[in-house]
């Protein structure tokens, strides 16, 4: 049965198409990939609770993919820290081929059924630990067989792919299988498929985050103070929880502890 990820594009002549027709034609696909998602609102709420569950013991979570899959894990790992003060280790985003396969592709890298193991070992991964494999077609050897071996050595896996009943999807413990149709261009997984997972991560990653205590109402309290934007927003937030505090005081206050969940904690 033929991959619905590698169904014909329900658009024809693209190459005789005006850049208008082409953008609203983008951009009518795109507006399906939402309404895929709500379909497994509760599969992802399911992956979310266990994942949770786990951190809250101390265990860790592991994206493993390949080619944009894998660049997709990678970049959400990589906002984890700066955006909720977590550890560079906490979220870990491990892409096949390696760092050098983020900017170029790595020829082979996703038909390995050994090497992603041999990454997540390199982690130092334990049975504490969640792994979610990313592949687009539910078939990329890299990931089917990094999360069977998990599985096995007893980790929490699940997966993120956009075909039901997919390869990935019968080797974790729970699937998430966001079901996005044709891409525009025929096969190209970038599109809707890339779309639908980077969506999906964010859900995941984010819920875990407020789980864990590292956002306050709706604010990034825990966030790191890497630039002068970042700083400035800090210090409103602290203003708008302690109004009696200047912006001056504010800025001192959040260079002595850190980070504005410090300071509320030492002044509240």
């Amino acid at each position: 049965m033929q991959l619905s990820t590698e169904q014909n594009s329900n658009h024809e002549q693209l190459d005789t198409l005006s850049v208008a027709q082409l953008l609203k034609g983008i951009n009518e696909e795109d507006q399906t990939v939402p309404h895929a998602i709500a379909k497994v609102l509760p599969q992802i709420e399911t992956v979310v609770n266990n994942v949770v569950a786990r951190m809250k013991a101390g265990g860790r979570l592991f994206y493993i993919g390949a080619g944009t899959s894998g660049r997709l894990g990678v970049v959400d790992a990589s906002e984890c820290p700066p955006t909720f003060g977590v550890t560079f280790d906490l979220v870990v985003g491990i892409i096949a081929g390696g760092d050098t396969a983020i900017r170029k592709a790595v020829e082979n890298a996703e038909d390995s059924t050994t090497q992603a193991w041999l990454d997540l070992e390199t982690e130092g991964i334990t049975a504490k630990d969640c792994v979610i494999g990313i592949a687009a077609s539910g078939r990329t050897p890299y990931v089917i067989e990094g999360v069977k071996k998990a599985k096995s050595e007893g980790i929490y896996t699940a997966c993120v792919c956009c075909n039901a009943n997919s390869l990935v999807g019968s080797e974790v413990n729970d699937a998430i299988e966001v079901v996005v149709g044709p891409e525009f261009i025929t096969g190209s997984t970038r599109m809707k498929a890339g779309t639908a997972q980077k969506l999906v991560l964010n859900m995941i990653s984010t819920t875990v985050m407020i789980q864990l205590g590292r956002v306050k109402g709706n604010k990034m309290v825990h966030m790191q103070l890497t630039n002068y934007k970042l700083v400035q927003r800090a210090i409103k937030m602290i203003q708008d929880e302690i109004p009696s505090l200047n912006h001056e005081k504010a800025h001192e206050l959040l260079l002595k502890y850190g980070s504005v969940a410090e300071v509320l904690k030492i002044m509240k």
